[in-house]
């Protein structure tokens, strides 16, 4: 399943790999026969590969497919390890999220979900960048979406695409735009926020304590840091 968490695995490493060895998509995509389109797909966590799809990769970068078993979650667990090891800044650079945001322009938005609790210190991994905007601004939205080429969460394909990405159309709020994935809550107003600062730059986002009552998947990231920080800290 794309959205799965195996899947995500499978595109890093993939990813890294490909890198290690100083190929581009287009380079691996000639050395296995495989699209780029599909690799690329592969990459982002979006499509799951097929074993046989998988296999052939691998082999055009000289690996081989191994398979073994984990306590449930334990990558997860290995993540927040990992955010735990770094500084706040360290954390906003490896997301690249300044990158997102300055392209979110003067969209006036409220930083919500993990993307939110991560800039108030808490080491969740965050896979979507996730915001709040009125519906007051749903035109300037779907003008930003069309601009940098967005293409919508299809659950029934369970991929992006294939749908309208207008946030006034029917579907999911989430699509895959130029920098990564994004996810906005539409509301009738912006709640409100309080500022961050990091290094020389403010951020507007959701006190953590209104985060953990109303998103209860980062509620959930939140109590799984807590029981890791309380059980190394004894």
């Amino acid at each position: 399943m794309p959205s799965s968490r195996l899947s995500t695995l499978l595109g890093t490493t993939l990813r890294r790999q490909r890198e290690l060895h100083g190929l581009t998509q287009r380079d691996l995509a000639e050395r296995s026969g495989a699209s780029q389109a599909a690799i690329a797909r592969i990459e982002q966590g979006v499509r799951a590969p097929t074993v046989a799809m998988l296999e052939r990769l691998l082999t055009a970068l000289d690996l081989q497919l191994t398979v073994g078993v984990e306590p449930l979650d334990a990558q997860l667990d290995a993540r927040i390890d990992a955010l735990r090891g770094q500084t706040v800044a360290e954390r906003i650079a490896t997301l690249g999220l300044d990158r997102m945001l300055d392209r979110l322009g003067d969209l006036p938005y409220v930083l919500t979900g993990a993307t939110a609790a991560l800039l108030q210190g808490a080491p969740v991994p965050v896979d979507d960048l996730e915001i709040i905007v009125a519906w007051r601004d749903a035109e300037r939205f779907a003008g930003w979406l069309e601009r940098y080429y967005a293409q919508r969460w299809n659950p029934r394909w369970e991929e992006f695409g294939y749908l309208p990405a207008d946030p006034r159309e029917p579907g999911e709020h989430r699509w895959q735009v130029v920098g990564g994935v994004l996810r906005a809550s539409m509301v009738d107003e912006l709640p409100a926020a309080v500022e961050v600062r990091h290094a020389d730059r403010s951020y507007r986002v959701v006190p953590l304590a209104l985060v953990e009552v109303t998103e209860p998947a980062t509620a959930d990231l939140m109590r799984r840091w807590r029981t890791r920080h309380a059980s190394s800290a004894d």
